[in-house]
């Protein structure tokens, strides 16, 4: 009796010390234990530029093992808040966030670092809160990439419209910033109106603009989807002008080699997916990660 008394008790013992040995991945609640659950905030699914970002993510997430729950944010800041707290609520283990809003999404990244939930903020920044990195292109270069091109292309002086993003992005901001660095020197700003990175609001704005201005050489969008939409309102008017986007989607490549899109800052959202994914393990494994990971831009032309 004695002697099984005693093998029970080691038994026992050998087993508190499996549980007590630390595990290399933090777990809140993943749906195939030990697999890393991550929570994933999308802007917008409606873009192609996303659709892409979203779509490499989950590729690269399942071909590792990792559990992955989306949730889409419709470009609405407060549906983006409610879908963040409801990854919380879900325990994942580290939230990827590509903000609607860079203000607003702010309280959402205050959250998960309440729930010692890491956050990783991808293409747009979040304003406040602890985050582990900021995936993104250099939108201020962007910007002034796509006034130079214009100064070069159209000469200096020439009249320009631009089309602005969602006001409370980051991308917005910087990629105005960078634009307004060299067409201050260099170009004539006519107009800035926001059209909310959105085609239709693109084609509406432009067409406005149109009514008000006779002498417009050149168009810079913030991003592809406006500068599209602005190409439409453009062909009814039968006027030679140059447009830039910024983003690089498929469409817009497809509008660069037909002539209609002058140029686009091409963005590249596969890579910033890949990043993504790469840094989760970065985090996962302890390792410190850089506070800014850049993804390089390339100017896409005919030529």
């Amino acid at each position: 009796m004695k002697n099984f008394q005693i093998a029970l008790l080691s038994v026992m013992l050998l087993f508190l010390a499996a549980c007590s040995m630390e595990s290399p991945f933090v777990n809140n609640g993943s749906d195939n234990e030990g697999n890393i659950k991550i929570g994933l905030s999308i802007s917008t699914m409606e873009n192609p530029f996303f659709v892409t970002l979203h779509d490499t993510i989950v590729k690269e997430a399942e071909e590792q093992g990792m559990d992955i729950v989306t949730v889409n944010a419709q470009d609405d800041a407060s549906v983006e808040i409610s879908g963040i707290e409801d990854l919380i609520q879900q325990q994942v283990d580290i939230l990827l966030i590509n903000p609607t809003d860079s203000a607003a999404v702010s309280s959402a990244v205050q959250s998960a670092n309440a729930a010692d939930i890491p956050v990783i903020t991808i293409d747009r920044s979040a304003d406040e809160g602890e985050v582990e990195t900021l995936i993104t292109s250099d939108n201020i270069s962007g910007g002034e990439m796509a006034a130079e091109f214009i100064a070069e292309t159209v000469g200096e002086d020439a009249n320009v419209v631009e089309l602005q993003g969602i006001a409370g992005a980051s991308a917005t901001r910087e990629r105005g910033e960078g634009f307004h660095n060299v067409a201050e020197e260099k170009l004539n700003v006519l107009v800035s109106q926001p059209a909310n990175f959105d085609r239709t609001e693109g084609l509406t704005v432009m067409e406005n603009t149109l009514q008000g201005y006779n002498d417009i050489d050149a168009v810079f969008a913030h991003n592809d989807e406006m500068a599209l939409g602005a190409i439409e309102a453009i062909k009814a008017t039968g006027k030679d002008i140059v447009v830039v986007g910024f983003d690089g989607v498929d469409d817009a490549i497809a509008a660069v080699e037909a002539g209609e899109l002058t140029a686009t800052v091409a963005q590249q959202p596969d890579l910033m997916g890949q990043e993504a994914i790469n840094t989760v393990q970065e985090v996962f494994a302890g390792n410190d990660v850089d506070e800014l990971i850049p993804v390089p831009l390339d100017l896409k032309t005919k030529e």
